[in-house]
C-alpha cells in the first residue's frame, strides 16, 4: 500500500468513525442495534488492518477488507436500531463493552482473512491465480498473521467473558446471566481455544484451521449480532 493509499484509507476510517459516533450517541443515550454493532466491529477490524499495513505488505487483502468497510458503513442507515443500552454510564459496563468490541473486531478481521486464504489456496491448487489476489503475501505469512490475530482476539474474548461474569451483578443485578448470548460466546471461546491448542500441540493449519476459525466466528456472531438481527429485523422489535 502506497503512502497516498494509506492516507485515503485513514480518511475513510475517520469519516466512518464519525458516522458511527453519531449513530451510537444520538443524544444523551447510547443506542446499539444490529446495524451499528456490525458496522462498529468491521470499522475496528479495518483500523487494525490499517495499523498492520505499516509493518506488513497486505495489498491483496484489500479485496476483502475494503468492500466490507463500504457495506458496513451503510448498515446503520439501513438498520438504525432503537435498542438503548441502560448501563452505558457504568465504568464496569464500558470496560466490558470496549474489550468485547475489540475482540469481535479482531475475530471479524480473522474471518475475512481466513476466507481470503481459502480462495487463494483453492486458486493456487487449480493453477489459476487472479490478478486481484496476486498482491497477497505468501500463504505461510498469511497463516502466521491469522494465528496472531486469533491469539490476541482470544485473550480479549477471555477478558470479555471474565468481566461479564465479574461485573454481572453490577451490570444486570444478577450474579450470572446464562442466556443465549453467554452460551454462544462460551461456545466460540471453546472453538478458538481448541484451535489454538491444536495449532500448538499438533500443528493444525490449512483447511482444518480455516474451518475452525469460521466456525468460531459464526458462533460469536450468533452471540450478539445474530440475536439483534432476529429481534430488530425479523421480529421488528426494539427491546
Amino acid at each position: 500500500m502506497s503512502g497516498r493509499e494509506r492516507l485515503l484509507l485513514l480518511f475513510a476510517i475517520l469519516i466512518h468513525g464519525a458516522a458511527l459516533h453519531s449513530a451510537l450517541f444520538p443524544g444523551n443515550e447510547m443506542r446499539f442495534g444490529f446495524g451499528v454493532a456490525l458496522s462498529l466491529m468491521v470499522w475496528l477490524a479495518i483500523c487494525f488492518y490499517w495499523v498492520e499495513t505499516l509493518y506488513t505488505r497486505l495489498d491483496g487483502l484489500h479485496a476483502a477488507v475494503l468492500p466490507a468497510g463500504v457495506v458496513a458503513s451503510l448498515l446503520p442507515i439501513v438498520f438504525p436500531g432503537e435498542h438503548v443500552l441502560t448501563n452505558a454510564t457504568s465504568p464496569a459496563f464500558r470496560a466490558h463493552f470496549i474489550i468485547a468490541m475489540l475482540a469481535y473486531s479482531l475475530f471479524t478481521l480473522a474471518a475475512l482473512h481466513a476466507m481470503l486464504m481459502a480462495i487463494a489456496e483453492r486458486q493456487l491448487h487449480n493453477a489459476r491465480f487472479s490478478r486481484l489476489l496476486s498482491g497477497l503475501p505468501p500463504l505461510l505469512t498469511m497463516e502466521a498473521l491469522l494465528f496472531r490475530l486469533i491469539g490476541i482476539a482470544f485473550v480479549l474474548l477471555t477478558l470479555t467473558l471474565v468481566t461479564g461474569v465479574v461485573f454481572s451483578e453490577s451490570l444486570f443485578g444478577k450474579a450470572f446471566r446464562l442466556d443465549h448470548k453467554t452460551v454462544f460466546a462460551f461456545v466460540s471461546w471453546l472453538l478458538f481455544g481448541t484451535l489454538l491448542f491444536g495449532r500448538h500441540a499438533w500443528g493444525w493449519r490449512g483447511k482444518l484451521a480455516l474451518r475452525w476459525t469460521l466456525a468460531g466466528f459464526v458462533a460469536l456472531m450468533l452471540a450478539y449480532v445474530g440475536s439483534r438481527f432476529v429481534v430488530e429485523v425479523l421480529l421488528q422489535r426494539v427491546g
